[in-house]
């Protein structure tokens, strides 16, 4: 079962993450299916995934394992990407989109150029709340096999 608690916690506490996402999403904006996979929000599904991750090979293999420490560092990378780089990447989709927007005369920018995502990163408190599941999630899957 060691196995199976690896690989599906993670993928629970990920899908609870989107799962709620795009309920605080639909309530704030109007409703969309695209919520369901949106890269930005709160809380951060790959935050819950990787910490999820990381709690369950932590419980199940023990915090001296080598693939626990494997899986801190992935986790760490990620989280660290969700705060930083995608949020860097957004700015730019933002600041690219403001360009095409301002040479509104050529209408062929509108056609050659589509718009640019700009809500790609998670602020500190979406990842932590992303974390929040992960570890709630892993941890009681754990207690309950």
């Amino acid at each position: 079962m060691v196995a199976y608690n690896i690989i599906i916690l993670p993928l629970v506490a990920s899908l609870l993450a989107q799962v709620l996402k795009f309920f605080i999403r639909s309530n704030r904006l109007k409703f969309s299916w695209h919520n369901l996979i949106a890269y930005s929000g709160m809380p951060s599904g790959h935050s819950a995934m990787t910490v999820g991750l990381s709690t369950i090979i932590g419980l199940e293999l023990g915090l001296t394992s080598p693939i626990f420490a494997l899986s801190i560092f992935f986790t760490l990378l990620t989280l660290r990407d969700a705060m930083g780089l995608r949020r860097y990447l957004g700015k730019h989709g933002k600041i690219i989109n403001d360009l095409v927007e301002d040479l509104d005369e050529d209408k062929m920018l509108d056609r050659k150029y589509p718009e640019l995502l700009e809500k790609l990163g998670h602020s500190s408190l979406q990842v932590l709340m992303g974390a929040i599941i992960g570890f709630v999630v892993s941890y009681l899957g754990y207690l309950y096999w």
